[in-house]
């Protein structure tokens, strides 16, 4: 789909979730369709209704940035919404679809995991593909898939379509619902940003066609940049965990994200947390060269 039918999905859908209400204007009565009419909507952005509905039909390729900022203030975005609109209203002129080369975790970033042995950190590509993970990472999210699997490309394991399809990732959540959403708003914002990627647009397919869930959450466009928050897992070798997450990002264009799971001293998750990596260095006890990571760099 290209980013001019986004653009008049994401209006629409926004459109369709305000109430005259929500933006000082009166409600005369019922409405055949809910939300914003958009007479209304453009007359909020002051521009012609003509226009603005070219915009949501996908036939306008170059609204102007003060226009977007009116349309995006008109539907009271947040800050993560504001910047996927105008990622979808940028215009894309003669930029063909090539396939990448396999991505691969830096070697720095790989030390940089590799050295916290003690904190569950997972590196993920642009697409949430698993680039690399230690020991603790892969135990905490993954430990019923190969520890080596970030070696092999074309087979790595995903973080959202483990989600939406993997049994055990599913029972890995205990608000799957809560954790759902957020990898969707993720994945939208990833999305309205790439335009050139097609395994990204296949990963979005097929998880559209496996996955009632994922077509429903994604046909609400939820827009979020999660950097930080709160996981509530379920382990099957530790019980319940209540996790903090930070998300830091590389200062390059690479797109990969180092995912890393905290618990405040003296919690229960700080405890399971202890467990679990005593656990894990148990079984990896005499191969020392275990106990770090592995990971394909190139």
């Amino acid at each position: 789909m290209s980013n001019l039918s986004e653009l008049g999905e994401f209006l629409r859908v926004r459109r369709a979730a305000l109430q005259p209400e929500d933006v000082g204007l009166r409600n005369y009565g019922i409405r055949r369709v809910p939300g914003l009419r958009r007479e209304e909507l453009a007359m909020l952005a002051g521009v012609s209704i003509t226009y603005y509905t070219r915009l949501e039909q996908g036939l306008s390729n170059n609204a102007s940035e003060a226009v977007i900022e009116a349309i995006a203030r008109a539907l009271n975005l947040t800050p993560d919404e504001h910047i996927h609109l105008m990622n979808l209203a940028r215009p894309v002129k003669g930029k063909r679809k090539t396939a990448h080369k396999p991505d691969f975790a830096r070697a720095g970033t790989i030390r940089l995991i590799k050295s916290m042995a003690s904190t569950p950190a997972v590196v993920l590509g642009r697409r949430s593909e698993v680039l690399a993970w230690n020991r603790l990472g892969h135990r905490l999210v993954a430990g019923h898939l190969d520890f080596d699997g970030p070696n092999r490309p074309a087979t790595r394991a995903n973080m959202t379509r483990m989600l939406f399809l993997d049994e055990h990732t599913r029972e890995l959540y205990a608000r799957w619902q809560e954790e759902a959403t957020r990898a969707v708003s993720s994945l939208r914002l990833l999305a309205g940003a790439t335009t050139d990627d097609p395994e990204l647009t296949e990963l979005i397919g097929e998880l559209t066609v496996r996955s009632p869930e994922f077509s429903s959450l994604w046909a609400k466009h939820p827009v979020v940049n999660c950097m930080s928050g709160l996981k509530y897992m379920h382990h099957p070798e530790v019980g319940d965990l209540e996790l903090n997450f930070e998300v830091l990002t590389p200062p390059d264009e690479s797109r990969h994200r180092v995912l890393m799971y905290t618990a405040d001293v003296g919690t229960p998750g700080y405890v399971a947390l202890q467990l679990l990596g005593s656990q894990m260095r148990q079984d990896v006890a005499g191969d020392p060269e275990q106990v770090g990571l592995v990971s394909a760099t190139g």
